[in-house]
């Protein structure tokens, strides 16, 4: 504890670390808002995640170039950054913008925080840890609260059958970070990883993108584009590990998990969005879930990090 710091209050650091943490979970919030906009401009999903990739690529190109280049450390490396591409990237960055487009803001960052029980299924089945019953258990919560959001109205939120599936398939995607990072954090900076794989996800967007931002080419429409990528892209995933660097991997998950309430309420204020009863109440399980599966679990006496 230091200096005259008071019994019980988190060091400056600390305290540092999660307001960063909290900050780049309101940057990615802000997805919402972009996104919806551009969408009611005519440009299409995949458009939208390509420029975010593209954009975001090149700031971090910019960054990682200022602070000791870019190169994989071992050739062998290679696949298992294109397979994080097409899947954080490619995959992610249009399943999102999918579910924004089928089902509304709120909705689409509802069932993105689904990941945390797609990442306690994948790493039991690829990576043979141990799916314990407390891990089961949040799945379940998980499950129930996605069933109670698909039977949920209200307005400006459309329950579909392609808004619940993209916003699943949203959080399918996003959990590839969680089983990703472990790996590749021990081995490369954050701003080297994304100036790799950010491009080429672009690159796997492309067959996808009509290019209509080029052909509406209004001002409105380039800024939102250009801040989705260097807001909530590029310092986003910056102050997030600069956040991490200072606090637990555990409490930070813990602490990002107001992404969602942050992109509800706006989502609300600016747009009319309203969930349902039933969608508040899911909604409620799925974010219960997600924060309990940062929490250790207890074994015995002592307590282990489900990380």
């Amino acid at each position: 504890m230091s200096g005259g710091a008071r019994p019980g209050a988190a060091p400056a650091s600390t305290a540092a670390g999660y307001l960063l943490v909290a900050l780049a979970a309101v940057l990615w919030a802000l997805l919402g808002v972009f996104s919806k906009r551009l969408l009611a401009a005519g440009v299409s999903p995949t458009e939208i995640a390509f420029w975010r990739a593209a954009l975001g690529g090149l700031a971090f190109a910019c960054h990682a170039a200022l602070t000791g280049g870019v190169r994989l450390a071992r050739r062998r490396d290679a696949p298992a950054f294109g397979a994080f591409a097409l899947v954080g990237v490619t995959l992610f960055y249009s399943a999102l913008n999918l579910a924004i487009d089928a089902g509304g803001v709120s909705l689409a960052f509802i069932l993105l925080y689904t990941a945390p029980a797609f990442v306690a299924v994948l790493a039991a089945l690829l990576l043979g840890e141990r799916l314990t019953r407390v891990k089961a258990g949040l799945v379940l919560l998980s499950v129930l609260g996605v069933a109670l959001v698909a039977r949920s109205g209200g307005g400006g939120v459309s329950v579909t059958g392609a808004a619940v599936t993209w916003g699943l398939v949203a959080g399918l995607s996003y959990s590839s970070y969680y089983l990703f990072g472990k790996w590749v954090l021990r081995r490369y900076r954050p701003a080297a990883i994304y100036a790799l794989v950010m491009p080429i996800g672009a690159v796997g967007l492309l067959p996808w993108v009509p290019f209509d931002a080029l052909r509406l080419a209004t001002p409105g429409l380039w800024l939102d584009l250009v801040l989705m990528a260097l807001l909530s892209t590029y310092l986003a995933y910056l102050v997030y590990y600069l956040g991490l660097k200072r606090v637990e991997a555990s409490r930070a998950v813990l602490v990002a998990t107001i992404e969602p309430v942050v992109a509800a309420l706006l989502a609300a204020g600016l747009f009319g969005e309203r969930l349902g009863a039933w969608g508040l109440l899911g909604a409620a399980l799925v974010l219960a879930a997600a924060l309990l599966s940062a929490l250790p679990e207890r074994t015995g006496r002592a307590a282990v990090a489900s990380d």
